[in-house]
């Protein structure tokens, strides 16, 4: 493994579990000390510590509501506090709440919106003024293909990734002459306990459209965070990055 992360500080948040667990993993084996985020399973987040910890890097796991802007700037002066200053910012952390449009209550509607949009702003707009004073920095925004397809029964998780997208084009043009770059990592069908619960006959579908006849794991999508995260990733700011196996082709 090349550590390519060597003594660079990393905050992740939703790294509890699946894809941002992988993620905080992936980066501390590159050489990464990373504070892992998590909102309610505070039992997971610890394994992921114990993990890093064994790996010799330092690693806490800090609990907070991303989609609080207090709680928001609460994680990422902890984590300034507990690494000394923050390099990479993985904004994983994210909810569903799939309905029909005409069936989409207003708090399905709102709870989703709340925690991958706005958490994602609130924790961007906490780091970046820690990384203009350093001028240097990096984000990694985690979205995903219904955030440039569509997709049914998903209106609102659709519309907050591709909320998303357009934040790190924007915040990419703000910060890019301090140095800060903001790339957009877009999964596809990953095996998560998110899509865990879905039904035979979806997940059938789902594969029959990959043309690598396979789901994506959290380690491919980890693995290529970790580039954008990376020094190698320098001049690639504003860009969406599609860790699908093909299906939106």
């Amino acid at each position: 493994m090349g550590m390519s992360m060597t003594g660079k500080t990393v905050l992740v948040t939703g790294g509890s579990r699946g894809i941002g667990r992988s993620i905080a993993l992936e980066l501390a084996d590159q050489g990464a000390n990373v504070v892992v985020g998590y909102h309610v399973n505070g039992a997971a987040a610890e394994s992921v510590v114990e993990t890093i910890r064994s790996m010799g890097r330092t690693c806490e796991a800090v609990q907070a509501d991303v989609g609080d802007p207090g709680d928001a700037e609460r994680l990422v002066s902890r984590a300034i506090e507990i690494l000394g200053s923050l390099d990479v910012v993985v904004c994983n952390a994210g909810v569903t709440g799939d309905a029909l449009l005409v069936r989409m209550t207003d708090e399905k509607w709102n709870n989703v919106i709340r925690t991958n949009l706005t958490g994602t702003f609130n924790i961007m707009r906490a780091a970046a003024r820690h990384m203009l004073g350093k001028r240097k920095g990096r984000f990694v925004l985690i979205a995903s293909v219904v955030g440039l397809s569509g997709n049914a029964g998903q209106a609102n998780y659709a519309a907050s990734k591709a909320g998303i997208i357009a934040l790190a084009r924007s915040t990419a043009k703000e910060l890019g002459s301090r140095n800060i770059t903001v790339n957009v990592i877009a999964p596809g069908f990953v095996e998560t306990d998110m899509t865990a619960t879905l039904d035979n006959t979806v997940v059938s579908s789902y594969l029959a459209s990959i043309p690598l006849g396979r789901a994506g794991t959290p380690r491919d999508i980890a693995k290529a965070v970790a580039y954008l995260a990376s020094d190698d990733a320098a001049y690639i700011t504003g860009q969406v990055l599609t860790v699908d196996g093909g299906l939106s082709l």
